[in-house]
């Protein structure tokens, strides 16, 4: 019994350490944009998780017609679990805070950006956008109680 106490606070610990390891990503890469962003126009200050909700819920009309946002697919909250508007699957939370694995890939996150940002918002996003958008899944933590 002490054995399996000792390898499950072990596998806890571990557990721990990875979500860590994620949001520590998602900083770094904040940082790079923040970088990025002070270049391409100096007066950029800091991240704002403030600018990166309004980016995440900005609502476009597509070329279809149809109005979409980031808050589409993965929901008002990011540290809850989206439903993809067109093929209907599941998408796991945004926020490293609750998803281990959300920034585990740079490279990913980098690929995922230039995708959904073309396929949202017609263009790539900004440095500062990309910024204040992981600022505000920093902050979001606690999934919504579901009714």
């Amino acid at each position: 019994m002490k054995n399996l106490s000792i390898v499950l606070a072990a596998l806890l610990s571990l557990a721990a350490f990875s979500a860590n390891a994620d949001v520590e990503n998602a900083v770094k890469l904040q940082t790079k944009y923040k970088s990025f962003a002070k270049t391409a126009n100096p007066e950029y200050g800091s991240p704002s998780a403030v600018d990166g909700k309004l980016f995440f819920n900005r609502k476009i009309k597509g070329a279809n017609g149809k109005e979409t946002s980031c808050s589409s697919c993965h929901t008002q909250n990011p540290a809850n679990e989206g439903k993809h508007i067109v093929t209907g699957k599941k998408i796991a939370p945004l926020s490293p805070n609750v998803n281990a694995k959300r920034f585990a890939d740079v490279d990913k996150v980098e690929e995922q950006f230039t995708k959904h940002c073309n396929e949202v918002i017609g263009a790539d996003c900004t440095a500062a956008e990309k910024a204040n958008y992981i600022a505000y899944l920093l902050t979001e933590k606690t999934p919504t109680a579901k009714k």
